[in-house]
């Protein structure tokens, strides 16, 4: 007689199964064919399973399906691997490299003889579809070295990876789909068959490891899906979103501009300051209402600094460097250390903990060529940063404030949220046992005020646990800006203490935050969501006025001084144009208020108004006006 296992099911439920029975045989007898046929993989305990696995222990069992969030990302990779074997099958000679999951997709990685075309991407996708078709079954097979090296013996990159993974003396896993081999370590589809919607999107560089050293690879970038709706509502979003591109609205309407000769780095505009400007005027109010102190710090400080914080070993392939008398400096990619310095030039006691040290830092970072991408992925860029000092006793008050500050913030602009908590990443600072106290922190936090928030293992910064903040845009995309990040490090390395109440010398908590996150990355989000239609607390030009001949132009002026002096920023559009242009062309420029002047209105001391969707509000006393808009301002109205 076999022996048994028992395996426990997600409602506590317990069944005994024979040793080494496959995981999808005991979907079908112990639950049924109808969940087997909607069944992508299993969880046996923590970890993702192919539904082909035997399962030998006691252990806790889920089957995924469609509706948990782990099957896409089963899904995109192993599409990743339906396109590495249509490449193989077009161009033979293409050596591979790697093709994970990605949030939005999936890519893979080829050194190809030729450059890729377009007219390339569409032979590849067609294969590709095809060989879903042919619903070819992924085989594992789980190998030894020499095994390993023999099925990847064509392929050089394999073989690196091979001769890498060989120190952990486990076998190795590939995956068999007809008489094509892949290594990888799953989990995947059952067969390739269960891909109902595949597309290539782009082609773009990349160098192998991500190494400028290395030779630079074709990446092909892909979407798939559960179903070909969900692939339609992709492309719709899609469009929108390049209907919304904040690169091509920012030159539309004159906000910023990128140049060669500062590659990565935004050049704004007149219109575009005034709204950077009026962003970070807008957090420091809110800052000052929460009795934050407002700092300012050098860009270039010395290399010590960096190594003592240990940014210089986790981070020193994205920092800029030069040598000043002799000396190593760095620029700096964050603002930490600078405000760590700040606070280590007083004395503090109990009595004035917490400190909340803000500062709109300009750091820069060295990103690859290949990924910089409009405001959203930059070299230079300013951090709206935060750091609070304070007492184990204050961390939860504070998390709690700085939660409050986020959602104060973002609900501002009518975003959604959701929060994510990040816990110890795998080179991280510090002892286990603080890392537990710290992360606790958090969850409590989260917990006691009833916030929703979803678990990200291994995701922390190198100093501590953090919960980030991701916002949801008008299209549905999602965006992570904001941090909290609670930090036990950096107060040891600097030595930072405070008076406690029985004057002993005590170490502060740090704990660092951005709200913003980049004021660069996030205005390019505003872009987009409002698609260059401003609200207009934060419109660059809020009023255009178009006189109907020359003879009201001198009305338009002492209309527009009227309104400047209250502070508006209006322009008079006195070109020899139909109205109808000029309104079309303040439409365009997506200015929140047309006004048209003609005899009546000069007349009567008024003027005409419309807004940019054509919304008509007719005539209006200009003092009446003003009212109306310092309420719109006032109220921060979308």
């Amino acid at each position: 007689m076999l022996e048994k296992i028992k395996i426990q099911f997600p409602d506590n439920s317990v069944k005994e199964v024979e040793i080494g029975k496959l995981a999808k045989d005991i979907i079908k007898d112990e639950i049924g064919e109808g969940l087997l046929r909607a069944s992508i993989a299993v969880m046996i305990n923590d970890d993702l399973k192919d539904l082909s696995t035997p399962i030998t222990k006691d252990c806790k069992f889920k089957v995924i399906t469609s509706k948990d969030k782990e099957a896409l990302e089963i899904i995109k990779h192993s599409s990743a691997h339906i396109l590495a074997l249509a490449v193989k099958r077009l161009f033979p000679k293409t050596k591979l490299t790697i093709g994970p999951a990605i949030e939005n997709g999936f890519y893979y990685d080829f050194d190809s003889e030729k450059p890729f075309t377009e007219e390339d991407l569409l032979k590849i996708e067609e294969e590709g579809l095809k060989i879903i078709k042919e619903d070819i079954v992924f085989e594992r097979l789980d190998v030894d070295y020499n095994k390993a090296i023999e099925l990847a013996k064509d392929e050089p990159y394999k073989l690196e990876m091979i001769e890498e993974l060989k120190e952990n003396n486990e076998p190795l896993s590939f995956y068999k789909l007809k008489d094509w081999y892949e290594l990888c370590r799953g989990p995947h589809v059952e067969s390739t068959g269960k891909i109902k919607a595949f597309k290539l999107t782009k082609i773009s560089g990349a160098y192998w490891k991500a190494d400028s050293k290395n030779k630079q690879l074709q990446r092909i970038y892909g979407v798939s899906f559960f179903t070909k709706d969900e692939l339609k509502n992709y492309i719709k979003v899609i469009e929108e979103a390049e209907r919304r591109d904040h690169r091509k609205i920012g030159r539309e309407l004159d906000l910023y501009s990128f140049h060669e000769e500062a590659p990565g780095m935004p050049f704004f505009h007149n219109k575009g300051s005034l709204i950077w400007n009026k962003l970070v005027d807008f957090v420091t109010e809110i800052m000052i209402s929460r009795n934050y102190e407002i700092n300012k710090t050098p860009i270039i400080l010395n290399k010590n600094l960096w190594l003592q914080s240990g940014h210089w070993d986790h981070y020193k392939n994205n920092m800029y460097f030069t040598k000043i008398d002799d000396q190593d400096f760095a620029v700096k990619p964050m603002n930490c250390p600078g405000n760590i310095l700040i606070y280590k030039s007083h004395q503090y006691s109990y009595r004035d903990l917490p400190i909340r040290a803000g500062e709109f830092g300009l750091v820069h970072r060295h990103e690859l060529s290949g990924v910089l991408s409009g405001l959203f992925r930059v070299r230079a860029f300013t951090q709206d940063d935060a750091h609070v000092f304070c007492t184990e006793e204050q961390i939860k008050e504070e998390i709690k404030d700085l939660i409050n500050f986020m959602d104060v913030v973002y609900k501002t602009f009518g975003f959604d949220y959701t929060m994510e908590l990040s816990t110890k990443p795998e080179k991280a600072l510090g002892s286990k046992d603080l890392w537990d106290f710290a992360e606790q922190k958090l969850k409590e936090v989260l917990e006691e005020n009833k916030k929703e928030y979803k678990l990200n293992p291994g995701d922390g910064a190198f100093y501590g646990p953090k919960i980030d903040f991701h916002l949801k845009d008008a299209i549905g995309r999602d965006w992570q800006c904001g941090t909290i990040q609670l930090d036990f490090q950096m107060p040891e390395k600097f030595n930072l203490t405070y008076e406690a109440q029985n004057n002993e010398k005590k170490r502060p908590v740090m704990i660092h935050r951005a709200v913003l996150g980049s004021v660069e990355r996030f205005m390019g989000i505003l872009v987009e969501h409002f698609e260059g239609k401003f609200p207009l607390w934060i419109s660059p030009l809020q009023i255009i006025l178009l006189p109907i001949a020359d003879r009201h132009i001198g009305y338009c002026k002492s209309v527009q001084e009227e309104l400047q002096n209250n502070n508006f920023t209006v322009e008079i559009n006195d070109k020899a144009e139909t109205m109808n242009k000029k309104i079309r062309n303040a439409q365009l420029q997506k200015i929140n208020y047309i006004i048209v002047v003609g005899d009546k209105e000069e007349t009567n001391k008024t003027i005409n108004v419309r807004t940019r969707d054509e919304k008509i509000l007719g005539e209006k006393r200009v003092a009446d006006f003003i009212k109306e808009l310092k309420i719109e301002i006032e109220d921060k109205k979308i």
